[in-house]
């Protein structure tokens, strides 16, 4: 049995796997984190994004 609910974070991928994963460019990765939409992790020379927390945003973006 999982416990997916309470775990506190996704699976972090870089910019690049974000996008693919998506099917979105990179530079709308960035937008989004520049926007406050998403949340960067990572370091300052390696980005890292939230998968469950992109695909929340997309379903909520989808809906409207």
């Amino acid at each position: 049995m999982s416990n997916d609910v309470h775990t506190p974070r996704g699976k972090r991928v870089p910019t690049s796997l974000a996008a693919l994963a998506l099917g979105v460019r990179e530079g709308t990765i960035r937008q989004w984190a520049r926007r406050g939409k998403i949340t960067r992790y990572g370091t300052k020379h390696q980005a890292l994004y939230d998968l469950n927390e992109l695909t929340a945003l997309v379903a909520r973006e989808s809906a409207t």
